[in-house]
């Protein structure tokens, strides 16, 4: 399998082509801005990078090219995820696994839902909303995770999930766990995250807020 990394230079995306090189033969392309540059470091016989923003369609469609399945890091702009399912839509791509938060169905209960309103604002939570609808469309095949609050911690890679629908759980999440999920995701063959809306959460922190607030 080929997979693209869009937004790879940030840090879930360095994770993931780490876990990925590590865990699985599959090949990836890895597109950021100045990614020749910036990810030169990663360069192999299975790692390829390819320099743009999510606004660049011809280097996206070039991006592209032979991939199985597509990683989103990034759902901050709108005008960006609409040319990123357009180049999806030119070159017949339906799979996408994309990074969003937590709010944008009104799931998360309690005090700890109005303090991450309050953190994240109406209009934050509002753009995420809009970009997700984006990829949560028939035409494709389309995981969107949901994530809690993020924290680095080697060796933590405990997710709990919950779907669409279901109240939010967990106030914070290890990078290193939603790397982990994501690589199983894209291993999975029962087909169970296609069309997922999936809450991503640490088990056992239902808390008021993060521990590191």
């Amino acid at each position: 399998m080929k997979i693209l990394i869009l937004g790879a230079a940030g840090q879930i995306g360095r994770m993931l082509t780490t876990d990925l090189l590590k865990q699985t033969d599959n090949e990836l392309v890895l597109y950021a801005r100045n990614a020749s540059r910036r990810l030169k470091d990663a360069l192999s016989d299975r790692v390829s990078l390819t320099d743009g923003d999510f606004t660049e369609y011809d280097a996206l469609v070039q991006a592209m090219n032979g991939i199985d399945s597509i990683y989103l890091n990034d759902m901050n702009s709108k005008e960006g995820v609409q040319t990123i399912v357009k180049a999806m839509q030119a070159t017949g791509i339906k799979r996408i696994i994309v990074a969003s938060i937590l709010g944008i169905y009104d799931e998360v209960p309690g005090a700890f839902g109005q303090w991450n309103l309050r953190m994240l604002g109406t209009r934050g939570i509002q753009l995420h909303k809009d970009t997700s609808s984006l990829v949560e469309t028939p035409d494709l095949e389309y995981t969107i995770l949901r994530l809690t609050w993020l924290y680095n911690s080697e060796g933590n890679r405990n997710y709990h999930l919950t779907s669409k629908g279901e109240p939010f759980e967990g106030a914070q999440v290890t990078r290193q766990a939603v790397s982990q999920l994501i690589v199983d995701i894209l291993n999975d063959r029962t087909g169970k995250f296609i069309k997922a809306s999936l809450c991503v959460g640490e088990p056992g922190t239902n808390w008021d807020k993060p521990s590191f607030y």
